[in-house]
């Protein structure tokens, strides 16, 4: 008997920012409650605010109206300034999972003093499974480019 092992794409985005590499590091990690918008929450309601607690085993968690929390992730890689790489511990329903998930690596590269590239690649899609695996990257392939842009107008600021 053979086991069928499904493979989904990895998502990947890329935006030039005008912020110095530890600007653009410091806006993604610390100052994420700053850009991340609040209608794109996982918990009970609506959401307070988003905190990354800057270390590896770091949470990304959010906070909501009813006093909860809802961790998005766990930081697997911190490299200030370059890069971070965490779990996205979210099932294919949008909803909390700590024994699921999918994974994104985001990289800073600095270009000029002046200028970052920043690269995320939103990969592990197949611990979802194929149905929800591939909804959930249809889903962010479409969903990225708005975040990032919402971090640019923040970090060039």
């Amino acid at each position: 008997m053979t086991t069928k092992t499904i493979q989904i794409a990895p998502v990947h985005k890329t935006i030039t920012v005008k912020a110095p590499q530890a600007k653009a590091f410091d806006v993604f990690t610390n100052g994420i409650d700053r850009w991340w918008p609040k209608t794109h929450g996982v918990g009970n309601g609506p959401v307070v605010s988003n905190v990354i607690e800057p270390r590896k085993g770091g949470r990304w968690y959010s906070t909501h109206e009813d006093g909860s929390e809802a961790v998005i992730g766990h930081m697997r890689i911190w490299e200030p300034p370059s890069r971070i790489v965490f779990g996205w511990e979210i099932n294919a329903m949008w909803k909390p999972d700590s024994n699921i998930g999918s994974e994104v690596e985001v990289r800073f590269i600095a270009v000029d003093a002046n200028t970052t590239r920043v690269e995320v690649e939103h990969r592990d899609f197949e611990s979802l499974g194929a149905e929800g695996g591939k909804q959930m990257r249809d889903q962010l392939d479409g969903g990225w480019p708005g975040i990032l842009e919402l971090y640019k107008q923040t970090a060039e600021v």
